[in-house]
């Protein structure tokens, strides 16, 4: 690969939650459980939901669209969409190129990626491979997620835990020395079933019988996905530290996926990080698997949490089972435009 002279970086971002919010207490009328139960083990206090008949291109279209606005950039200038989702709006045609359609980047090649919680960081290293090969200038990676038309509304374990949201970024050349410096991506398949639904593919095709044994649901091993959440963030974080030359001294600022607040704790104390340093809106969104780390970024950025030249950790896991880290020196110019 011929090496340019040029970093690949965020130079744009962009998120969307729905409207309607669904608090603890609002579940508690729907299932046995309670505000202080969910809040003492997740940290979630509420978690945004779309409305019957949102589907996740259009979360993930409104989001792309403020991304692109952020970064001063037109859709006829997107070479590329990728969507990293497990709720997609349907098996075929993807994701992608529905949003692709719905922002009118006809210019855009489009696919989605399926990496569950870990989909934004995956998407973000895939990305970035085309930019630094010459191959494209400008590529929008969305995560985007309506979990909630997966959700058993009578499975008190999961359903209190997840939410709906996107969030884009666009992806181009930043000087050298900025933007992404390193990843880890990895995955262990040996633990697919304990993340999945069990539905709807080839394995299980729709069925009278699938439906009623409720089959096209989520379903979870919460200890299970719990304790290797905590053994793989921090690992996961480190080794891409380690790949860019940097160590937990030098982190500024951590992006977790927000599952749960113990499992982002762990992470911050494996990174010996203050939670200062770490962004946290769990409480607010719940898990929204790929969209979740795009969603907390923004929030950062809209603060004034990143500042250029700022260090920044991004790191998820999610159903495959999956991890990816991605290491980025902050930088961004204010290149919004009015539309």
């Amino acid at each position: 690969m011929q090496e340019m002279n040029k970093g690949v970086g965020i130079i744009g971002i962009g998120s969307f939650a729905p409207e309607k919010i669904v608090t603890n207490k609002d579940l508690e009328k729907v299932v046995e459980t309670s505000d202080e139960w969910i809040v003492s083990r997740t940290g979630i206090k509420q978690r945004h939901v779309v409305e019957t008949g949102v589907a996740t291109s259009s979360l993930a279209a409104l989001a792309a669209e403020r991304a692109l606005v952020d970064a001063g950039v037109t859709a006829d200038e997107i070479d590329l969409i990728i969507v990293a989702t497990a709720t997609p709006d349907m098996l075929f045609p993807s994701t992608a190129c529905l949003v692709q359609d719905k922002i009118k980047a006809s210019k855009a090649a489009a696919f989605d990626l399926s990496a569950g919680c870990s989909g934004f960081a995956y998407g973000l290293v895939t990305g970035s491979q085309f930019i630094k090969t010459g191959l494209y200038k400008k590529i929008l990676v969305i995560g985007a997620e309506t979990l909630s038309t997966i959700l058993d509304w009578n499975d008190r374990n999961t359903c209190v835990l997840f939410g709906d949201g996107a969030g884009a970024v666009v992806l181009g050349e930043v000087p050298v020395g900025y933007g992404i410096l390193g990843v880890e991506l990895g995955a262990d398949g040996s633990g697919g079933e304990l993340l999945k639904m069990p539905a709807g593919g080839s394995r299980i095709p729709a069925t009278n019988e699938s439906i009623e044994q409720r089959l096209h649901y989520l379903q979870m091993s919460g200890n299970d996905v719990f304790k290797f959440a905590v053994k793989v963030m921090g690992e996961a974080a480190i080794k891409a530290l380690e790949h860019s030359g940097l160590s937990h001294t030098d982190v500024d600022c951590l992006i977790p996926h927000q599952a749960n607040i113990r499992i982002i704790q762990s992470a911050a104390k494996r990174l010996k990080l203050p939670m200062e340093k770490v962004v946290i809106n769990v409480d607010n969104y719940g898990n929204t698997s790929a969209a979740s780390i795009p969603l907390a970024m923004d929030e950062a950025m809209k603060s004034g949490k990143l500042k250029n030249d700022d260090i920044v950790v991004l790191v998820g896991f999610g159903a495959g089972l999956t991890w990816g880290s991605c290491v980025i020196k902050w930088y961004k110019e204010d290149k919004t435009v009015e539309k």
